[in-house]
């Protein structure tokens, strides 16, 4: 039980059901949705849905998303891939003639939008609402205006470079972010929402909307066209496992980067976390070093799945046991993160489970902080910059193709123990994710932390050739984080976010969301 004496989060409890997120507002009307009889997939919808009014800097219908479920009374883990696929058009060999990367903020980025086929996909096989009800609340709040809330206040001052053309007039007051408090209204894709609850994902890929996002793109010189808008269409998987201290870690398999965190946790066994002090420079020093070593091995396997050949080879043991070997616990690596993403991205993360314990572990993105920084023209659908996940390295598995899935950051997750589920969660952050997942999980395991305090302890994340170390670690563990040759800094904000359900053995539902973010769990 925390400190009382000290500011901070109690967990939230209930039977009925219960939804996580990052904004209070969707966590609301997820509850509200199971109230009114939906099940915790209609819920999920609806406040993922809504959060791209909620925090539109980190997710939108013009978004990818990844899915883990299980069905009510089950507790077998389905996985649902809703990211997006490159354009027909698009030529490595043109992308490599204009840079090294893909410039993040052009039509160049942009793969196509996989959310609404995911959502509408879900509601259709799992939901009991209908798609309808499910978007309703997003909808209304598109319309009526959403308060801007304080970290998103904070989050979209420091994204207004990222904007152009027609997303500036739709997403700045005056040509500067909003403030805290102020209203943020989206008519345009409210009418877009209306549009698929009337007639689902047709009206996104085919139609007004495809015709009014591919012209846009193309004027931007993107290759986009109407077919390969029609064309796309989201797929269940399965999903991917490891294990850490009794527990089954499920996450979502490539092109998300789920098995870095199974990779991460067997070199993690090598050691003895829960001998350490958890806010001390050993345990902080051996994460940073196998985030390295295991981000060094995403970055030159993990792709799109239909090209990847070396998923065994990330989730095996013998490997884990290769790279934990090259770990120096008295002194830290040189070596940066090598690869295409060495920027903080953002995302949202929403899970639910409700009265028949269906759970729903969903992440939603736009990758870079409002993505492209493009809207289109006329229904301002504000679109991902996926495709900066792709390398221009030639015959990489990576390397941006037609049709291609790029390497994605976001992961959702899932734990059990002992063959039931224990609890869905997610981590936002772009690439920390990975490292989060570990963390939360040795949080868990080896420290015995309820998951709202596993949430509010502090971070660090070796990014890039930086060791960026949270407030919460104090000065002296600094100094000997330095001292061990560590390149530390202060994170411009703080590391991520997560959101947690734990399904109790006596019935209860607990849950926990991180003080990081604006949002909260809720549950009746």
């Amino acid at each position: 039980m925390r400190n009382f004496h000290i500011p901070g989060r109690s967990p939230v409890y209930a039977t009925n059901g219960m939804c996580a997120t990052s904004h209070p507002l969707a966590a609301k009307v997820a509850v509200q949705m199971m109230e009114a009889g939906g099940n915790a997939m209609d819920a999920a919808i609806a406040g993922a849905v809504l959060l791209g009014f909620c925090e539109p800097q980190m997710t939108g219908i013009g978004g990818d998303c990844f899915v883990l479920m299980t069905p009510p009374g089950e507790d077998r883990v389905v996985a649902l891939n809703g990211s997006g696929r490159a354009p027909a058009g698009i030529d490595a060999e043109k992308l490599r003639a204009k840079g090294d990367v893909i410039a993040p903020y052009s039509a160049d980025a942009v793969t196509v939008p996989g959310a609404v086929d995911a959502f509408c996909r879900l509601s259709k096989d799992w939901g009991k609402l209908g798609l309808k009800a499910a978007l309703a609340p997003a909808i209304h709040y598109a319309e009526a205006g959403v308060p801007v809330a304080d970290r998103v206040s904070s989050d979209w001052a420091k994204a207004v470079g990222n904007l152009s053309g027609r997303a500036r007039d739709l997403f700045l007051v005056d040509g500067k972010a909003p403030t805290p408090g102020q209203l943020f209204r989206a008519p345009g894709q409210a009418e877009v929402l209306r549009k698929i609850a009337m007639d689902g994902r047709e009206c996104f890929y085919e139609g007004d909307v495809a015709k009014d996002m591919v012209a846009s793109l193309q004027a931007l010189g993107g290759t986009h066209t109407p077919e390969d808008f029609a064309n796309y269409e989201s797929n269940y998987t399965n999903p991917i496992m490891g294990g850490y201290g009794g527990l089954d870690l499920y996450e979502h398999p490539p092109n998300g980067q789920g098995a870095t965190a199974i990779l991460l946790l067997n070199m993690l066994k090598h050691f003895d976390i829960a001998g350490m002090d958890p806010w001390g420079a050993q345990r902080a020093h051996i994460e940073a070093e196998a985030t390295k070593l295991a981000y060094d091995t995403r970055n030159r396997f993990l792709s799109d799945p239909d090209h990847m050949t070396r998923l065994d080879y990330m989730t095996s043991s013998d490997t884990a046991a290769r790279l934990a070997a090259l770990i120096d616990p008295k002194k830290a690596m040189p070596a940066g993160l090598p690869g295409a993403e060495a920027v903080h991205k953002d995302t949202i993360y929403i899970t639910v489970v409700d009265k028949d314990r269906m759970c729903v572990s969903l992440i939603y993105s736009v990758f870079h902080s409002f993505g492209s920084g493009i809207a289109s023209d006329k229904f301002g659908v504000l679109f991902q910059n996926r495709g900066a996940g792709f390398t221009l390295t030639q015959g990489h598995p990576n390397e941006a193709a037609p049709g291609k899935r790029p390497m994605h950051t976001i992961i959702p997750a899932m734990l059990k123990k002992e063959a039931r589920v224990l609890m869905p969660f997610g981590v936002m952050g772009g690439q920390y994710q990975s490292t989060g997942h570990a963390r939360f999980v040795t949080n868990i395991t080896d420290f015995g932390l309820t998951p709202q305090a596993a949430m509010d302890a502090p971070r660090c994340f070796a990014d890039a050739d930086a060791l960026n170390v949270e407030d919460g670690y104090s000065d002296t563990v600094k100094a000997e984080l330095s001292a061990l040759g560590h390149n530390v800094q202060r994170p411009e904000t703080a590391i991520g976010g997560s959101q947690a359900i734990l399904l109790r053995e006596d019935g209860v539902l607990e849950g926990g969301s991180d003080p990081r973010k604006d949002g909260c769990a809720l549950g009746y």
